[in-house]
C-alpha cells in the first residue's frame, strides 16, 4: 500500500491519519496471525488424519475412555474451527487494506478508529455498532 493510501484510510475525528509505518505494522501482525493459524490448522488436520488411519485405536477401551477421547477430538475440532474463523477474518482485513476500505464500519459506514484497529486489527465494526450487536 502506498503512503498516500495509508493516509487516506478513515480515522475518527481528532485522530491522526494512518502512517505508512503504522499500517505496515498492523499488516505484519495480521500476516503473522495468518501464518500461525495455517500452521495450527495443518497440525490439527494431520492429527485427525492419523487417528482416522488407525482402525484399532481405542479398541478395547472402556466407555469412559471412549467418551474422553471423543470429547478431546471434539474440543480439538472446535479449536480448529475457531482458528479457521480467525484466519478468514485476518485475510479479510488484509483484503480491506488492499481495497482501501480498512477501517470502515461494516454496519454504519463510519470510521472504526485507528486505536481500535491497532488493538484488534480484524475489527469490522466501530465501538458503537459492536456494543449494539452485543446487546442483542
Amino acid at each position: 500500500m502506498k503512503a498516500t493510501e495509508a493516509a487516506d484510510l478513515p480515522v475518527l475525528p481528532g485522530e491522526e491519519p494512518w502512517t505508512r509505518q503504522e499500517l505496515a505494522g498492523v499488516r505484519e501482525r495480521l500476516e503473522d496471525d495468518i501464518a500461525a493459524a495455517r500452521r495450527e490448522i495443518r497440525q490439527v488436520e494431520e492429527q485427525v488424519a492419523e487417528r482416522l488411519e488407525d482402525p484399532v485405536d481405542g479398541a478395547g477401551d472402556d466407555p469412559a475412555d471412549t467418551g474422553a477421547k471423543a470429547f478431546q477430538r471434539e474440543h480439538e475440532l472446535a479449536l480448529a474451527y475457531n482458528t479457521r474463523d480467525l484466519l478468514a477474518a485476518s485475510e479479510r482485513a488484509i483484503e480491506r487494506m488492499d481495497a482501501g476500505t480498512y477501517g470502515v464500519c461494516d454496519s454504519c459506514g463510519r470510521p472504526i478508529g485507528k486505536e481500535r484497529l491497532q488493538a484488534f486489527p480484524r475489527a469490522t465494526l466501530c465501538v458503537s455498532c459492536k456494543q449494539r450487536e452485543e446487546r442483542r
